[in-house]
């Protein structure tokens, strides 16, 4: 929201408060100000001048050198404008000045001649026709400037003489003299060949020796489109030129005061919890209160001038949830013209292009009460009836855009009795449009339905000023003042004649909201020690009453629904920056992880530490996620909580495995041309209470968390082995088994197994299975693993033991055996623990080898065996003797052969 400072001495006094300080202050009272800038900020050194003297420039055929009244002195400026003339006012951007878009301007020379400035247009000082309207520039063909189109026969000849014919009773013209009469106005002697004749025009681009064209019928001076010209045949004779100022101005005043450009703006960020701030009204009434002024605002005063609105038109509100008020008023014999200057500029300042009276009527009352406002083409309304309704779905309408949008059954819209004329609090319908033949407007000024106004407008891709504030939700009280300010202004402006009465379908709730007046709790939560009296008096500056131990809420304030909204209005006023800072009360806990955050963050850091880097997921998969992964279509692990809204089918369930996710980011890995990725992540897997076969939508899904590892192009499957024994060592979960798995469609079968601990089942690993794989388009050996984190937390063993350091040393022995393929590994280590005995510190697997020199069906498996007493060295029989008990345990429990 913008806010011209100087609007807010309409309401309120701020003198003697600088924009800083105006921008500090507001910020701290809870208004937050972006920043507040000076609208003219990028023009220094730019003033009115007065033109003096012309004289054509000796090396130009289209240039003037000119002498310039500037106040102090006068200064020569060179130019090729064609549209000035002696005695104008125009802009003058002196030496070593500067203008919009960081452009400076020194002193040179042009062709020759001095040039100790330059003449300033619109378009330089980032301005418009629409903030400078009088300056529309009007251009004569100029003969002189004539130039043949490529490949066509000369329309005129290269010597002009006074009173050759160009068509009909349409001749060329000698300029002998021009003098300026008002405004743009300017009474020319010219020379048909057959004497001198007098004339007036509008055209400002005509100079003394000049050839045009004049229609000798109606004595009027031709423009390139009375000559079906092109813009080509005339390049110079365009409608952009040198600024003419009709201003109350003399030569050197700054050019910023003269065209509204010396203003101060504050650039708000309204938060969506304060419509009312939308306004300069709800901004003076946050000024007036942050610096202790008094804030006022006169009620609207309408004349009108008889007559009853009713004869003419009616309102008739179907859905008066979606439109709980809905106002219009009557205005008839509309002038379309510019807005005056004061109007403009407030607009320009506040970022609001004018356009002309009416349109800017609407805009001005939006910015000043916040209430957006639209005028209809009363003539295009059928019976004169206006219809709020839900639109019905096949209706369409084109907007003031020019954008053709079909309209649906969810969405309100502003109807006659035939077809729809505005989408309601968002755009007007081109089919009403103001136009200039326009003689009668109906002002509407309605109160809509937030959430409806928030859904349509982002449906037909069209957010407005209007939508914006409307979706805000606005005070219903409003659209009575607003209407009767717009009538009020056009009876201000001349710009039309206000039919009495007012169609108001009032349907809002009349009574204000009341809260109980709780001073000790506010002081309490505030931690202030202030008196009643005193958080009334901030309260009522701010438009709340306090009557009979109750607050009254202003309609205006949508945001205050409770004690502790009242308290930050008291402790906003009272000034954040003055609550004292106390310690926290009570006694102070020292903060640390459970047990179960300890052991996340001990396998998050094992798993780093094996090289392996997190990654993070969606907790919802699309259900093509199970096939992609092998599982059955009756697989019972398939059966998922399913999302109400999802944002598609590929986010629609709730994950019961990590696997596909994890699959995904290896897959995009991948595909990204990284030769290698290991990934894990701690994600959540939900779990829904089954019932007929169905996830219970009544009772919500057991999370639980699970550590997932994947891997390519990095690991070996007995490599991710011992990651995962590793993590289980430093967790102290011991008697860890890997058994064979051979039934998970997501594995390799021949490389996959259950992780048992105690017994229990805490996770499976393994090789992904080669289809699986290919289905995410990964090559070469991927692996996975998933552990259960509630199942390992469960096996982790909450004693840990310490040893000292060993006396004695160590006897290391290897054994080399040959069993079926079959026989797992793990199996044979733990009989060979069983069997060493006491004095077996550890064993170790070292070699698996098939091939050459092993029978078929058969495999080597080798294990290193460290054997140690805490008490003695021990003997080379001792030794020997728990090897032959190894051997033996094998050969016993799997047919084993010492390999010779």
């Amino acid at each position: 929201m913008k806010l011209p400072l100087s609007w807010l001495s309409d309401y309120t006094d701020i003198s003697g408060v600088t924009p800083k300080e105006y921008d500090a202050r507001l910020t701290m009272s809870g208004s937050k100000v972006e920043e507040v800038y000076h609208l003219g900020e990028e023009i220094s050194n730019v003033v009115v001048g007065r033109i003096s003297e012309m004289t054509r420039h000796p090396n130009s055929d289209h240039m003037w050198i000119c002498q310039i009244d500037v106040g102090e002195e006068v200064i020569q400026i060179c130019t090729g404008a064609w549209n000035v003339h002696v005695g104008d006012l125009i802009p003058v951007a002196k030496h070593k000045s500067t203008l919009p878009g960081g452009i400076k301007i020194t002193k040179g020379k042009l062709r020759g001649e001095a040039s100790n400035g330059m003449l300033c247009s619109l378009k330089e000082l980032q301005l418009d026709t629409h903030n400078v309207p009088y300056a529309v520039i009007k251009p004569a063909a100029i003969l002189n400037d004539y130039c043949c189109l490529k490949g066509e026969k000369p329309s005129l000849p290269e010597e002009l003489t006074a009173g050759y014919k160009i068509f009909g009773k349409t001749v060329a013209a000698k300029v002998l003299s021009v003098k300026t009469v008002g405004y743009s106005r300017y009474d020319l002697t010219v020379d048909f060949g057959a004497g001198e004749t007098a004339l007036s025009t509008d055209c400002s681009n005509i100079h003394e020796g000049d050839f045009i064209a004049v229609d000798t019928a109606a004595l009027t001076v031709c423009t390139p489109d009375d000559l079906h010209a092109q813009a080509a045949e005339f390049p110079h004779c365009i409608t952009d030129g040198i600024l003419i100022l009709d201003e109350d101005c003399k030569p050197g005043d700054d050019i910023k005061k003269v065209l509204g450009l010396d203003e101060w703006v504050a650039d708000f960020e309204i938060t969506s919890n304060r419509p009312d701030c939308l306004s300069v009204i709800g901004l003076a009434r946050e000024t007036a209160a942050t610096f202790d002024r008094p804030f006022h605002v006169n009620a609207p005063v309408v004349k009108g001038v008889g007559d009853d609105i009713n004869k003419y038109m009616s309102v008739e509100v179907r859905d008066p949830d979606l439109c709980p008020r809905y106002t219009a008023r009557l205005v008839r014999n509309i002038k379309i013209e510019p807005s005056p200057a004061w109007m403009r500029e407030r607009l320009h300042a506040s970022g609001v292009r004018p356009i002309n009276n009416i349109v800017d009527i609407t805009n001005y009352v939006m910015l000043e009460y916040g209430q957006p406002m639209h005028a209809f083409d009363y003539s295009c309304l059928s019976d004169g009836k206006i219809v709020v309704r839900r639109a019905r779905n096949g209706e369409s309408i084109q907007t003031l855009d020019g954008v053709d949008h079909d309209l649906t059954d969810k969405m309100l819209a502003i109807c006659d009795n035939d077809k729809p004329v505005a989408v309601a609090g968002v755009m007007g319908g081109a089919n009403s449009e103001i136009e200039d033949d326009t003689r009668t407007v109906v002002f509407e000024s309605a109160c809509f339905h937030g959430a409806t106004v928030r859904v349509t407008a982002k449906a037909l891709g069209m957010r407005t000023e209007a939508s914006g504030r409307f979706e805000k939700g606005l005070d219903p009280r409003m659209t009575l003042d607003a209407v009767n300010r717009a009538c009020e202004l056009v009876e201000q402006l001349g710009a039309g004649e206000v039919i009495d009465g007012i169609i108001d379908v009032d349907n809002s709730d009349p009574n204000p909201k009341r809260l109980p007046f709780e001073p000790d709790k506010m002081n309490g939560l505030l931690g202030l020690s202030l008196s009643d009296a005193e958080q009334q008096a901030y309260l009522e500056k701010l438009g709340f009453t306090v009557e009979n131990g109750e607050v009254i809420v202003p309609s205006f304030r949508t945001d205050i629904a409770r004690m502790c909204d009242l308290a930050e209005e008291v402790a906003r006023m009272y000034g954040y920056d003055k609550i004292p800072t106390t310690l926290y009360a009570g006694e102070m806990v020292q903060g640390e992880y459970t047990p179960k955050q300890q052991a996340e963050r001990a396998a998050a850091l094992v798993c780093r530490e094996a090289g392996f880097d997190e990654s993070m997921t969606h907790s919802f998969i699309s259900p093509k996620f199970y096939d992609m992964i092998g599982w059955a279509a009756n697989d019972p692990r398939r059966i998922s909580t399913t999302i109400l809204n999802p944002l598609g089918e590929d986010f629609s369930i709730m994950r019961t495995t990590v696997l596909p996710s994890m699959l995904e980011s290896l897959a995009h890995n991948h595909a990204h041309r990284n030769p290698t990725a290991s990934l894990y992540e701690l994600g959540t897997i939900y779990t829904p209470t089954v019932k007929n076969g169905k996830a219970d939508p009544d009772v919500l899904p057991h999370e639980e968390k699970v550590l997932t590892l994947g891997s390519y192009g990095r690991l070996s499957f007995f490599q991710l082995k011992g990651v995962i024994e590793a993590l289980c060592r430093e967790l102290n979960i011991k008697g860890v088994q890997f058994v064979p798995e051979k039934n998970n469609p997501s594995y390799h079968p021949g490389r996959c197994a259950n992780i048992l601990a105690g017994g229990e089942r805490i996770g499976v690993f393994g090789t992904v299975h080669p289809t699986v794989a290919d289905r995410y388009g990964l090559s070469g050996e991927v692996l996975a693993a998933e552990l259960r984190m509630d199942a390992l937390f469960a096996a982790i063993d909450p004693v840990k033991l310490y040893h000292p350091l060993p006396k004695f040393p160590a006897s290391t022995r290897d054994i080399a055996v040959l069993v079926d393929d079959a026989v797992p590994a793990a199996s044979m280590q733990a009989s060979i623990e069983k069997a060493a005995g006491t004095i077996l510190e550890s064993v170790k697997l070292f070699d698996v080898y098939k091939g050459k020199g092993i029978p078929e069906g058969k495999k080597s498996v080798a294990y290193s065996l460290s054997l140690r007493a805490p008490d003695r060295t021990l003997t080379d029989e001792e030794c020997d003797k728990a090897m032959k008990d190894a051997l033996a345990a094998l050969e016993k429990d799997f047919g084993a052969a010492l390999r010779s």
